[in-house]
């Protein structure tokens, strides 16, 4: 009994503890916050955007090089994402356009770079975003564009041949489908609403354990859980956030084929609205080109990269929809066009190409 009233004596002094700190650590937000309130007031006389990728990135990754425990350092950058969220939040309200509706991965994927501290625009279709975005309804879009699972999101990549948007910067989501119901059962589904992507992602558990359902198609997962939620005969394919969302019982959770399924999302804001970043240090430069269709062409496009020393990240190729048989090649590459020899090496790939465009340049994932 003795031991009892010692420890609950010792777990109201650690409270007591964990209070004051909690109050000395509003004081200090408060402290930032009024400094970043000050920030803003030098940025509108200079005409200088309120949301810098690469200086968040910086603070970042300086927070988690000199974090000495016992707080994890996976956990500074969502913390440090919300306390400059909210911060920025002070100076104007930043418009985040996205796939919805509420509850999709594409929404996790905004809260996630931006914190919570947002206007939400939720889209009907990726094509909305990148047309929200582009007319200046929201500042910033977020669109998948890779799957480490299916590969790319191809209309994500058609649509930044069209539109002016370009890319600042990028974060990547573990994607962890649930099968999501009015009731806690399976029996009596008559079809699995889902993203034609989370479909694919979820296809060996879908024939395993109902074969005979109908799979079908839709706008987002949570669209898919909202249409679930309406008729008890459906199924979705969505997150947690949907499940909660919607009211739905999670019936079968994690089902997606790789356990370590991820979605790579992109950043796109308008050149006219927001400054491309520069070097963080530790950055990712993407473009998309194409090249005379003729014997070797492919082979001469790479060697500028070669030659220089800069390394490519990622090789897809899209057709070009021309009935020539030719194609647009989408390269990343590690670096920035402010380092001498990633620009020495941008030049003459520009020079050996057809088409070339530069879809930005941006800090790599903190996450």
């Amino acid at each position: 009994m003795a031991d009892g009233k010692s420890d609950d004596s010792a777990l109201l002094g650690l409270r007591q503890q964990i209070d004051a700190l909690d109050r000395e650590l509003l004081a200090l937000l408060n402290r930032r916050a009024g400094l970043a309130l000050e920030v803003g007031e030098i940025k509108k006389r200079q005409g200088s955007a309120v949301f810098r990728p690469e200086r968040e990135a910086q603070v970042i990754e300086g927070l988690k090089a000199h974090n000495p425990g016992p707080l994890r350092g996976e956990s500074v950058a969502p913390i440090w994402r919300e306390i400059m969220s909210a911060c920025r939040s002070l100076e104007t309200p930043t418009r985040v356009a996205y796939l919805g509706p509420a509850g999709t991965f594409s929404e996790g994927a905004a809260l996630g770079y931006f914190g919570s501290s947002i206007v939400r625009v939720p889209c009907t279709s990726i094509d909305e975003v990148f047309r929200t975005t582009a007319a200046g309804a929201a500042d910033f879009g977020v669109v998948p564009v890779e799957n480490s699972t299916e590969g790319v999101v191809a209309r994500s990549l058609d649509l930044f041949l069209t539109t002016p948007l370009f890319i600042i910067g990028e974060t990547s989501l573990m994607v962890r489908h649930n099968l999501l119901r009015k009731s806690p059962g399976v029996d009596g589904i008559a079809a699995v609403c889902a993203h034609p992507q989370a479909l694919a992602q979820c296809h060996g558990w879908l024939g395993q354990h109902l074969p005979q359902v109908e799979r079908r198609p839709v706008s987002s997962n949570a669209e898919g859980a909202r249409l679930a939620s309406l008729d008890p005969s459906l199924a979705a394919i969505a997150s947690e956030r949907a499940a909660s969302e919607w009211g739905l019982h999670v019936v079968a959770p994690a089902i997606q084929d790789d356990a370590h399924n991820r979605t790579r999302f992109a950043i796109v804001t308008h050149p006219d609205r927001h400054p491309a970043p520069r070097a963080s240090g530790h950055d990712c430069t993407s473009l998309v080109v194409s090249v005379a269709n003729r014997p070797g062409a492919v082979h001469d496009m790479l060697v500028p990269l070669k030659k220089h020393g800069v390394s490519m990240s990622r090789f897809e190729s899209r057709p070009a929809r021309s009935g020539q048989w030719e194609y647009y090649f989408y390269i990343d590459v590690q670096g920035h066009p402010d380092d001498p020899v990633v620009a020495a090496a941008l030049a003459e790939l520009r020079a050996a190409c057809a088409y070339f465009k530069l879809l930005g340049a941006y800090p790599l994932d903190s996450h």
